[in-house]
C-alpha cells in the first residue's frame, strides 16, 4: 500500500513540475513566442546645400576695397597670368559712384577661377579704359568667354564711350562643376579688368 502511495505521489509530482515549466516558457496560451522587435535605425540627415553668396573680387589691388554701399571686395586673386596696376587717385572716372573701383586692373591674364557652389549666377565684369595709350576705338580689343558666352574683339573704349568711363558687362551664367571661369584671348594690347561681381540667382 505503501508503494503504491509512493508511486501516485511521484507521477502527481512530475506533472506537476511539467506543467509549471511549460507555463513559464510561453505565456502566449499556444500563440507564436513573442519577437523582440530591432531598435529603430536612426535617419541620417540630408548634407544641407553649401550656401551661395555674392563674390567681389577687385583686381589690381592688394588689399579689400569697401564701395559707397558699404560692399566688401576682395583684393586681387583667382588670375591665371598678367600684371596689376594702379592708377592715380585723383583720376576721374565717369559713369559711376564708386570711382575707386575702376582705379586699379589686372591686365595680360589668360583666365580667371574661382571656386563657387554650383546654381545660377548674374555674373557682372566691371571695365573702364585707363590706359593712356589708348586714345580712341581699336587701341585695346581682346575676346574673353564666360561659361559659353563668348565676346569677341571686346573694346572697352567703345563699350564704355571714352576713356575713363565704366562700363559693365552683365552675363547670366549657371555653374555646374563648382568653378567659375572667365578665359581671356588677346587681339590688340592686352586683355584688362577692374573688378568681378558674381550675385546668386535662385
Amino acid at each position: 500500500m505503501q508503494n503504491i502511495l509512493t508511486r501516485t505521489l511521484t507521477v502527481c509530482a512530475t506533472a506537476c513540475a511539467l506543467t509549471f515549466v511549460t507555463g513559464c516558457q510561453s505565456n502566449n496560451h499556444g500563440s507564436a513566442p513573442a519577437v523582440a522587435t530591432p531598435p529603430a535605425t536612426p535617419s541620417v540627415a540630408a548634407a544641407p546645400a553649401a550656401t551661395r553668396s555674392v563674390v567681389r573680387i577687385k583686381a589690381g589691388v592688394s588689399d579689400a576695397f569697401t564701395d559707397s554701399s558699404g560692399n566688401v571686395w576682395q583684393p586681387d586673386q583667382g588670375f591665371e597670368g598678367g600684371d596689376m596696376i594702379s592708377r592715380d587717385a585723383s583720376t576721374v572716372i565717369a559713369n559711376t559712384k564708386d570711382a575707386g573701383l575702376y582705379l586699379s586692373e589686372h591686365y595680360g591674364m589668360s583666365s580667371f577661377s574661382c571656386a563657387v557652389p554650383n546654381g545660377k549666377y548674374i555674373a557682372k565684369l566691371h571695365f573702364a579704359e585707363t590706359f593712356e595709350g589708348v586714345t580712341g576705338a581699336g587701341g585695346r580689343v581682346f575676346s574673353f568667354t564666360v561659361h559659353g558666352h563668348e565676346f569677341k574683339d571686346f573694346d572697352v573704349f567703345v563699350k564704355a564711350g571714352g576713356s575713363n568711363r565704366a562700363y559693365i558687362e552683365t552675363v547670366p551664367v549657371e555653374v555646374t562643376n563648382g568653378k567659375f571661369t572667365i578665359t581671356f584671348i588677346t587681339n590688340v594690347e592686352n586683355p584688362e579688368i577692374n573688378a568681378i561681381e558674381l550675385v546668386p540667382q535662385s
